[in-house]
């Protein structure tokens, strides 16, 4: 586990509203509800970051939780640039520093319902954490559904206390990568859900509501998948609890 301290502020990119021949089968259900959302902060220039990587990997495979890696940029100057990296991933988990009370950052990272932190690795703990959490009546507690409606992409979001972003976080599901330089050289590395790119589009007030995506307005650029997060927000604008989570996966996927 490797720990870095703050070096500024990160500008987070902007980007267009994309979601595209994603499949039809709605988000949640109360057949199929998710436990919780697991993001993982990680590098390929990080040795200690493959096991969990793995992690992620059971995690993702299994289909209970929402499983996120978001590969930051800071380790790119040891001689490696990882090639899912960008400013906007490592912004994300500087902002949940900040949520979390901590001065540093470090990966492997694992971030739970947003509440909590520990070592990616530790699959245990990571369970015991996403249990705790569900017992606790602190996991995904308002519904999210999202269907594919002719030329639009409806997502419905139940009701609840409070008020929150939606988030729509793009990824890629799975990806082989040879790493030639760096702590990890000469390995082959498989990352899962690796996200390429998120923005918040809407706000939610505690009331039900309907968010209709016009299909004409989506370019997926190659994404995958998309998760939908409802993140509430601290009063100092970080990310705070996870309160409601949704998958949807390229048809194609």
């Amino acid at each position: 586990m490797t720990t870095h301290t703050p070096f500024g502020k990160i500008r987070l990119f902007g980007a267009v509203l994309a979601l595209s021949a994603l499949a039809s089968n709605p988000v949640l259900s109360a057949e199929n509800k998710l436990k919780g959302v697991v993001e993982l902060f990680t590098s390929q220039g990080c040795s200690s970051c493959p096991p969990a990587d793995a992690v992620l990997g059971e995690l993702a495979s299994e289909g209970e939780v929402v499983a996120l890696a978001y590969h930051v940029d800071y380790w790119n100057y040891l001689g490696w640039r990882d090639t899912f990296s960008s400013e906007q991933s490592t912004k994300r988990q500087y902002d949940y520093a900040r949520t979390l009370g901590r001065k540093s950052v470090y990966t492997p990272q694992a971030v739970i319902n947003g509440r909590d932190h520990l070592n990616g690795a530790d699959r245990r703990g990571i369970d015991a954490k996403l249990d705790g959490f569900e017992q606790a009546g602190r996991g995904l507690v308002v519904p999210v559904e999202a269907v594919r409606d002719g030329d639009s992409i409806k997502i419905n979001i139940g009701s609840g206390d409070g008020k929150a972003n939606i988030l729509l976080v793009y990824f890629d599901r799975e990806n082989t990568v040879d790493v030639k330089r760096g702590e990890n050289r000469g390995r082959k590395l498989t990352y899962w859900n690796s996200v390429k790119d998120m923005q918040t589009v809407a706000m939610w007030d505690g009331e039900a509501m309907e968010l209709v995506l016009p299909k004409s307005l989506m370019d997926a650029d190659g994404h995958e998948g998309c998760a939908i997060l409802l993140q509430t927000m601290k009063s100092n604008g970080v990310p705070g609890p996870i309160v409601g989570a949704g998958i949807l996966m390229n048809e194609s996927s």
